[in-house]
C-alpha cells in the first residue's frame, strides 16, 4: 500500500479537497491541537514531526504536516482550522508543525488566545547552518530569486524593512519577504523564545537542539514524550528528512556569520541556562 506522503500530487490534492470539505461540515466533532511544533524552519522539524506522528498516542492533521493557520490562514477562522484534524477518538493528543509560527509577529499571540493550555515544541539549529539551508530551500522552491547566498544576506535588511510593522497593522497581510527571506532574523532565537515564555510560561515550552537530537535521538525523543505526558514509546528508527545536499558554506562567510550571531547565542545560552551545541 502506498503511504499518503508517497502518493502522486494529484491524489494528495484531491484527498485534501475532500478532507477540507468534510472537515468544515464536522468541525464541531473534531480535535484541536494539544501541542504544536512551532519552529524553527530548516531546523529538523520534519524529522521530529514524523517521529511524533508515529506515536500511537498522537494524531496528526489530515493530509498536512502544518496547516499554517496562525500565520497564513488566520482569516479563515477556527472552524476551518479544526476541520483539518481527525474526529475525536480516545485520548490521543493532536498536533501540527509550522516552522513559521515561532517567527511570525502575530502567531504566538493568536495561539495563546485560541489554544489555551497548548504546549509548544521548539527545535533550534545552528543559526549559520539554518540560514544557509534556508536559502537553498527557498531557492529550490522558487521563493528566492537571488542565487547568491551572500547577496541574499545583503538584501535582507532592505527586504524586511517595515514588514513587521505592516503585519501588525494589517493582520491579514502576508509578507513574502518576512516569510521567505528572513535568513538572519529567524536565527535570533532569544528574541523569539522570550515572546513564547511570556505568553505561555516556561513550563509549556520545550526546547531541543537539532544537533543533539540527530546525534542521539533516543533520550531527546523521550524527553519530548515525557514533556507531553505521553507514555514512553519509540519508532523503529529515527530518520533524517528534507536535508538539502549541496556545496558547503565558504569559511570566510561562515566566520563572519558566526561572529554576527555571537551576541544572540550568548543571550540564548543565558535564557536557557545551557550553551547551544554549536557554541560548545
Amino acid at each position: 500500500m502506498i503511504s499518503r506522503r508517497d502518493a502522486p500530487q494529484w491524489v494528495k490534492e484531491s484527498g485534501r479537497a475532500v478532507t477540507r470539505t468534510a472537515g468544515r461540515l464536522s468541525a464541531g466533532a473534531r480535535m484541536l491541537p494539544d501541542f504544536l511544533l512551532v519552529g524553527t524552519q530548516r531546523g529538523g522539524t520534519t524529522s521530529l514531526f514524523r517521529a511524533l506522528a508515529a506515536h500511537p498516542g498522537v494524531a496528526q492533521p489530515n493530509f498536512h504536516k502544518g496547516v499554517h493557520f496562525f500565520d497564513v490562514h488566520y482569516a479563515r477562522g477556527l472552524p476551518w482550522y479544526r476541520g483539518h484534524f481527525p474526529l475525536r477518538r480516545g485520548d490521543r493528543l493532536a498536533f501540527e508543525s509550522a516552522g513559521y509560527y515561532m517567527h511570525h509577529p502575530l502567531a504566538p499571540e493568536r495561539i495563546a488566545a485560541d489554544l489555551p493550555g497548548v504546549k509548544l515544541l521548539v527545535l533550534l539549529r545552528d543559526p549559520v547552518e539554518r540560514a544557509y539551508s534556508a536559502h537553498k530551500h527557498e531557492l529550490a522552491r522558487g521563493f528566492e530569486t537571488e542565487p547568491s547566498f551572500e547577496r541574499a544576506l545583503a538584501l535582507e535588511e532592505e527586504r524586511l524593512a517595515g514588514e513587521v510593522e505592516r503585519i501588525r497593522s494589517e493582520p491579514h497581510y502576508l509578507s513574502h519577504s518576512h516569510r521567505h527571506h528572513s535568513y538572519l532574523d529567524r536565527g535570533r532565537y532569544a528574541d523569539q523564545l522570550e515572546v513564547l515564555y511570556r505568553l505561555f510560561g516556561r513550563d509549556r515550552v520545550h526546547v531541543t537542539f537539532a544537533e543533539d537530537f540527530f546525534a542521539e535521538p533516543e533520550p531527546h525523543y523521550d524527553a519530548v514524550v515525557d514533556f507531553l505526558g505521553l507514555p514512553r514509546w519509540r519508532p523503529d528508527a529515527f530518520e533524517r528528512h528534507n536535508a538539502r545536499p549541496g556545496s558547503s558554506l565558504p569559511d570566510a562567510l561562515r566566520t563572519r556569520l558566526t561572529e554576527h550571531f555571537a551576541p544572540h547565542d550568548e543571550r540564548l545560552a543565558a535564557l536557557l541556562g545551557e550553551v547551544p551545541p554549536w557554541r560548545r
